[in-house]
């Protein structure tokens, strides 16, 4: 029985923290075309973004702002995330994103000079995170689309630090062990 119908509001408690085994799987394709469980599931998940960008709602359900959240984040084992976010020149991306693959990436990386944040972590984490400056991606969306999308800086962070969720992989993962502020050698990388 799916708790997450598109009504239910996602909280906090409904995150799975990090030390949890289903954050280091590897998730499981999703059989299309997309149950109707899956679909109200997804609604569920992009009202999760809306609300914790809304400052009244956030308030009210004490919820941590996101941009991105993956279904094994809400404790699924399932390949499919959302991502809800403005970026620097107004231009909303809005996705539901179903078994996403990574077609093609630039060999340029970028970083976000803060560090990355993830919903299922509540410690601050420093150091660099690279990623590809930009990637031309294929998934499924809502309604059972093909979709193909070519992200460059910030929504390109976003799809990967979802992606790597489905792979099990954390953003800290990425992070020089040795020396968190370093760099890689060879690579063209900027700062956002």
């Amino acid at each position: 029985m799916n708790k997450f119908k598109s009504d239910y509001i996602i909280t906090m408690d409904d995150i799975v923290r990090e030390g949890d085994p289903i954050l280091r799987q590897n998730t499981e394709e999703v059989k299309l075309p997309l149950s109707a469980e899956d679909k109200e599931t997804l609604e569920s998940m992009m009202q999760f973004l809306k609300n914790s960008q809304d400052p009244d709602t956030a308030k009210k359900y004490h919820l941590r702002a996101g941009v991105g959240l993956s279904a094994n984040q809400i404790g699924l084992n399932k390949r499919m995330f959302v991502m809800y976010f403005t970026d620097i020149k107004g231009t909303l991306y809005e996705h539901v994103l179903v078994n996403p693959k990574i077609i093609s990436h630039s060999a340029s990386m970028v970083y976000l000079p803060q560090s990355e944040g993830c919903l299922s972590v509540d410690r601050d984490i420093s150091g660099y995170v690279p990623r590809y400056e930009r990637v031309k991606v294929k998934a499924t969306d809502l309604t059972g689309e093909g979709i193909q999308l070519r992200l460059k800086g910030f929504p390109a962070i976003v799809f990967q630090h979802e992606l790597d969720h489905l792979n099990g992989v954390m953003f800290y993962d990425r992070i020089n062990e040795k020396n968190p502020f370093q760099l890689p050698d060879n690579v063209e990388i900027t700062s956002i």
